[in-house]
């Protein structure tokens, strides 16, 4: 995988950070630390949460930094135990299609509890704005907020997690990252090489790369919003790649191929009809924020966080992400919209 951010080497300083220095370093850093935190975690909202937890940690501790370490490096180390202690003793993060084989589209809903899930995150939380200039780094950012590459890392345990990003994702070097988890390099290079073969036997190996949106993708989801808005269920599953995967958190369901998700939207899925979209884009795909039309015909109420993976002409994936409270404000998205 391509690096998404240079190493953790940058020079160092003897000279103590003054607070205001400080406030505008720790700004500097965020963007890339709430994504180091997302990728570790698998939740927009525990990654925010762990990200403000380490300003806390490097304020209190700031008499303690100087300057013998770079501070980014500093300030990952702070992240990374922030990250560590929110890992222990928990279950880890899935997609639907982690916990069970796929369902038909008559399958009885079951929720289960918000932490069950791998959460979707607005790009502008995690690419920051300096790679927007490198095809190559856009792409590389990209590619390691995907939905499915952040649950194949919830696969592994938080060391080898903290690990194979540090190493294979942000490209710092072996003895750095042992200098971060106080180990050594060897315990590194063994972490690494776990964590590459579990990586190795997930189903992220199995699925396209992103590609970046050209003018063909563009018409693709063109023709999907105005398929879902006129809710033409033929036209849209004719989108649709044969094997396309659907999903629906907190619902444990999951369909896969275009006759369990055309039969989805004429029996189950019925009540989409009318609904309006709103872009926005997530985990470096394009999204849609989608409204249900209310009972009263005056408006349109929040349902869901549509999460789109377009590859090699055809939509592969459609996530529905239904926790519409917290997610239509992170994603900068309305709670209502006029008729």
């Amino acid at each position: 995988m391509t690096a998404v951010q240079g190493t953790g080497t940058e020079p160092t300083t003897s000279t103590p950070l003054q607070p205001a220095d400080l406030e505008r370093e720790l700004e500097r850093y965020r963007s890339e630390l709430t994504g180091y935190c997302y990728r570790m975690l698998g939740s927009a909202f525990e990654a925010e949460d762990a990200v403000q937890e380490t300003m806390v940690r490097a304020w209190r501790s700031l008499d303690r930094f100087e300057g013998r370490s770079a501070l980014r490096t500093w300030l990952y180390r702070i992240a990374t135990n922030v990250c560590f202690d929110l890992l222990h003793g928990r279950q880890r993060r899935a997609l639907p299609m982690d916990l069970g084989p796929a369902q038909p589209a008559d399958t009885r809903l079951v929720t289960r509890p918000e932490a069950t899930w791998i959460e979707p995150i607005p790009d502008n939380r995690v690419i920051p704005s300096g790679t927007e200039g490198d095809p190559a780094e856009v792409a590389a950012a990209r590619e390691s907020v995907r939905l499915a590459f952040v649950a194949a890392l919830a696969h592994l345990p938080p060391k080898q997690r903290a690990v194979l990003i540090l190493r294979e994702v942000l490209r710092w070097k072996a003895d750095e990252v042992a200098e971060l988890l106080d180990t050594t390099v060897a315990s590194v290079n063994s972490a690494l090489q776990r964590a590459r073969a579990t990586m190795a036997a997930s189903d992220i190996h199995d699925t396209d790369p992103i590609e970046l949106m050209d003018e063909e993708q563009q018409q693709l989801l063109g023709r999907y919003v105005d398929a879902f808005q006129r809710f033409d269920v033929e036209t849209l599953v004719s989108l649709l790649h044969a094997d396309a995967q659907f999903s629906m958190p907190p619902f444990d369901l999951w369909l896969q191929g275009t006759e369990e998700i055309r039969a989805f939207y004429l029996g189950p899925g019925s009540d989409c009809r009318g609904s309006r979209m709103v872009p926005v884009s997530a985990n470096g795909t394009p999204a849609f924020g989608q409204y249900k039309p209310k009972a009263s015909g005056a408006g349109y109420y929040p349902w869901s966080v549509q999460v789109i993976e377009v590859s090699q002409g055809r939509i592969v994936g459609l996530h529905h992400f239904l926790d519409t409270e917290r997610m239509f404000p992170l994603f900068g998205l309305p709670l209502e919209l006029e008729a």
